[in-house]
């Protein structure tokens, strides 16, 4: 990013980073590793949600997303409604003051452009339209690097996304669907490149090959209620999903198998402990991954895997550990799809107990074949990142401090 004569670049990070989600933070490592073994004079901080915990683990500065501490918490009276519309206002000055300090900020992939899981426009939606205006406004390129994207029905959440993604000097990719989902919603994607999701960059331990009897299955679990558009029947989704995920473990315990659940985000932990609960069994113990190493470790230890989490199925992916995917979004099906597991993938919302344990019985006696598949697609994804990173350093390098039309890979 800088040569001998130049000033180093003053690179900022943006998202719910140090937020208890792993994914994201994991987004962020791989892109950390990268700056501090290519671009090791960079300056690097970060305006994101959990700032202390972005300190001490990442040992950068940072700067706490929001003025109102109280943003993600429902107002009800009239004054805590006030303060958060204080806070918005407060919060344009803030960004700005924030991106004029850069050269460069990146948002490292997460699931930034899309709505998903259930989202109020004026929550991340709005703080990422003021960070891509400010950008662009003030001279900063913004990059959106590997990012997830979906078409989204809700206008104004639509419309905030949309003017991000248009305002941003640099847009890639997680799948073709999020790019294809940006095109629907209008912005022009032609010059828009397809990457894997950063957290492949992340370094993993090899999966063990079973041997003798079967072994242990980690099972990641979500706290899952739906998406955005599926406020009206949220608690039927969990219960049904719960529900199903119970007897599937039931059914694994009086089969002997041990069970490791996993976590992705700390909203997590309420459905480990109503597991825990329902299934009173030494077999079903609990792990507290608190990165995406940890969950790389525990997975690399199993037989198989059975995960909801987008990031908790990379990290089986990443390891070479045969998963079955329980998808809540497109998102999941399209990643196993391109790692070759299209054929394991079972809807979150519909957990048919019966139909996942017979996918899970046909993942396991094709295990050695679905190894050999993630080698194979691992090796490809390797090489795909290095190409995203170069893109990147290209494209954000100081020759096109102008240009704030995204460029494509060399």
């Amino acid at each position: 990013m800088t040569s001998a004569d130049e000033t180093p670049a003053r690179v900022g990070v943006f998202g719910l980073l140090g937020s208890g989600n792993l994914g994201n933070d994991g987004s962020l490592e791989a892109l950390l590793a990268h700056l501090r073994a290519e671009h090791p004079d960079a300056s690097v901080d970060a305006l994101c949600g959990g700032p202390e915990a972005v300190t001490a683990r990442f040992r950068i500065p940072a700067t706490r997303l929001h003025w109102n501490r109280a943003e993600y918490r429902t107002a009800s009276r009239a004054s805590a409604i006030v303060f958060k519309g204080l806070g918005k206002l407060v919060d344009v000055f803030r960004t700005a003051a924030w991106v004029r300090r850069h050269d460069v900020v990146i948002v490292p992939g997460m699931g930034v452009l899309e709505a998903t899981l259930p989202l109020r426009p004026w929550g991340f939606p709005y703080s990422l339209f003021l960070l891509c205006a400010s950008g662009r406004l003030l001279g900063t390129r913004v990059a959106l690097v590997s990012v997830g994207a979906a078409e989204i029905r809700n206008r104004p959440t639509r419309a905030l996304v949309r003017w991000s993604a248009r305002l941003a000097a640099y847009r890639s990719y997680r799948d073709e669907q999020s790019r294809d989902a940006m095109r629907a919603m209008g912005v022009d994607t032609s010059r828009d490149e397809v990457y894997p999701d950063l957290a492949f960059a992340l370094p993993a331990p090899q999966s063990e090959v079973p041997a003798g009897a079967p072994g242990p299955v980690c099972l990641g679990v979500m706290d899952f209620h739906g998406g955005n558009d599926d406020r009206d029947r949220a608690e039927e989704i969990y219960r049904r999903y719960l529900d199903g995920t119970i007897t599937f473990v039931r059914a694994l315990v009086e089969e002997g198998r041990p069970v490791r659940l996993l976590t992705g985000d700390q909203c997590d932990l309420s459905v480990v402990a109503a597991i825990l609960d329902a299934v009173d069994s030494p077999l079903v113990t609990a792990a507290e991954p608190a990165s995406l190493a940890d969950l790389m470790n525990e997975m690399a230890a199993a037989d198989t895997v059975v995960a909801v989490r987008y990031h908790n199925l990379i990290c089986a992916l990443k390891t070479g550990t045969p998963v079955l995917a329980l998808c809540y979004a497109a998102k999941s099906n399209a990643l196993m799809d391109r790692m070759g597991l299209g054929a394991y993938c079972h809807p979150a919302r519909e957990v048919d107990a019966d139909r996942l344990l017979e996918q899970f019985r046909d993942l396991e006696k094709h295990a050695a074949e679905v190894r050999r598949t993630l080698a194979e697609r691992n090796r490809v994804v390797a090489r795909q990142l290095a190409q995203q990173f170069t893109a990147l350093t290209t494209t954000l390098s100081p020759a096109n401090s102008h240009a704030h039309a995204p460029r494509k890979a060399p």
